[in-house]
């Protein structure tokens, strides 16, 4: 009798180790957050602070200019995994580089650790720009930023700023503004009559990224970019009352989607 119960025993104690090593649960691994930071440079000069009204920059035309202000709006981060699945951020974030704000963002949405294609929106597509309701915040953003009806309605994509050298060798000033192009029977000072509008949004693909734990993107702007490839921009012409103008906002969007932005440093 004792040695049933001996080996019962024993069965059974085998039986519990075995148990435990076949149902181990394998932990999955924690969802992250990856960190962007936008910076700012002139054909790879770093633009900082103390270069906004003091550092003179020689555009493609042969123009010298000064920048003062220089805000832009990136929306819909999205990671694309290697078997198809995209996670879209679905957030956006309005960057004042003068100022330092929002230089630092992080995408409300987590992912599992591995290899991404990354990419964001500069501006808002049109299903963004014609959001219900609108985004209150960015109504009151930098004396607001939303687009007025008759242009379209919407909001702006950026507002770069500052003065330049003439022909004539007569300071000026010039707002270079991007918005959703929309295209009018006649343009100011006439009243005009909007026709339609067509979206100068556009993606920028950072390419494949491994998303660690600790993972920060930097997106770098080279704002040279803006006055030269594919269009060399003349500011003698083209300095002001850029929004209601159809062809200029889509010769920005060519100027922009080419190679305006690009990857920086990815740290982990």
């Amino acid at each position: 009798m004792k040695k049933i119960v001996l080996l019962v025993f024993a069965a059974t104690v085998l039986f519990a180790c075995s148990n435990d090593d076949n149902t181990q649960a394998v932990a999955e691994a924690d969802p992250v957050t990856v960190d962007f930071t936008f910076t700012q440079n002139w054909d790879g000069a770093e633009i900082t602070n103390a270069d906004y009204q003091n550092t003179t920059y020689i555009n493609a035309n042969n123009t010298h200019l000064e920048l003062s202000k220089l805000v832009y709006l990136i929306s819909d981060v999205t990671f694309t995994a290697q078997d198809g699945t995209v996670y879209d951020a679905g957030d956006y974030n309005l960057i004042d580089a003068r100022n330092g704000t929002n230089i630092n963002f992080t995408p409300g949405i987590e992912i599992l650790e591995g290899d991404y294609n990354v990419s964001f929106t500069f501006g808002f597509d049109d299903e963004d720009n014609d959001k219900a309701g609108g985004y209150p915040d960015l109504n009151s953003s930098d004396g607001s930023w939303s687009v007025p009806m008759p242009l379209g309605g919407g909001y702006h994509y950026m507002r770069m700023e500052g003065t330049f050298m003439n022909e004539i060798a007569q300071t000026e000033t010039f707002q270079y503004h991007t918005i959703r192009a929309n295209k009018h029977t006649t343009l100011p000072p006439g009243p005009g009559t909007l026709e339609f509008t067509q979206d100068t949004s556009f993606v920028v693909d950072l390419g494949t990224i491994t998303v660690g734990n600790t993972t920060s993107i930097e997106v770098q702007m080279n704002v040279a970019e803006w006055f030269k490839n594919p269009n060399t921009w003349d500011l003698d012409i083209n300095n002001s009352v850029m929004m209601p103008n159809f062809e200029l906002q889509l010769d920005m969007n060519e100027n922009g989607s080419n190679s305006v932005f690009s990857l920086g440093t990815v740290s982990q």
